[in-house]
């Protein structure tokens, strides 16, 4: 009687081993987080890397996807949630506040800092490609506001979302630099006085 042969498990946790791979490029970037620096950080040698994840590329890919339905996923909800513009966007900044303070994990935001000297073009044009496209939903976001009076209708929906979106990313380089939590929450009230407003009636 002959037996299936079966492949060899999987001696460790993927998902875990995920976490840990965006803990690393999270705290050093792309460009400067080695394989071996992965293998150290993630517990596996480098064939098990490369055969859960693929290459260093692709496992940053990974890396990414998660750190945009987990970490950073406090936009979309604001946006999601809140029933206006000027709430949504007031509350992304403050949850970003918090977000890019936690002391469980590296400070600031892992799209915006993992993407500092990268060489690679593509992964620097993938990063670039979502910085583009949340400020593209910061627009839309923007735009309803105006459409349903809560703005004013020559608001630059563009020019705004671009601040917005500068107070966010420098919020991000503010942390690793220190900032803490209470002072880039000031930074975020104080980001939206310039919020416009809807001339009162008479």
């Amino acid at each position: 009687m002959t037996t299936k042969a079966r492949g060899r498990p999987r001696s460790f946790d993927r998902l875990t081993a995920l976490e840990q791979a965006t803990m690393a490029f999270w705290e050093h970037g792309y460009e400067t987080t080695s394989v071996s620096d992965l293998t150290r950080a993630m517990g596996i040698s480098a064939p098990s890397l490369y055969a859960a994840f693929g290459d260093k590329k692709a496992l940053f890919e990974e890396v990414v996807e998660a750190y945009a339905v987990g970490y950073g996923a406090y936009g979309g909800r604001a946006f999601d949630e809140e029933p206006t513009a000027r709430g949504a966007f007031g509350r992304m900044l403050v949850e970003a506040a918090d977000v890019f303070t936690d002391p469980s994990h590296p400070r600031g935001c892992l799209m915006i800092s993992a993407a500092t000297n990268c060489s690679n073009p593509e992964v620097e044009q993938a990063l670039r490609d979502r910085r583009n496209s949340n400020l593209a939903s910061f627009e839309e976001r923007i735009g309803r506001g105006v459409a349903a009076g809560e703005l004013p209708a020559g608001t630059d929906v563009t020019t705004l979302a671009r601040l917005l979106g500068a107070v966010l990313q420098g919020m991000s380089q503010q942390a690793r630099d220190g900032a803490t939590r209470e002072e880039l929450e000031a930074v975020a009230e104080a980001a939206m006085l310039v919020w416009p407003s809807v001339p009162a009636a008479g």
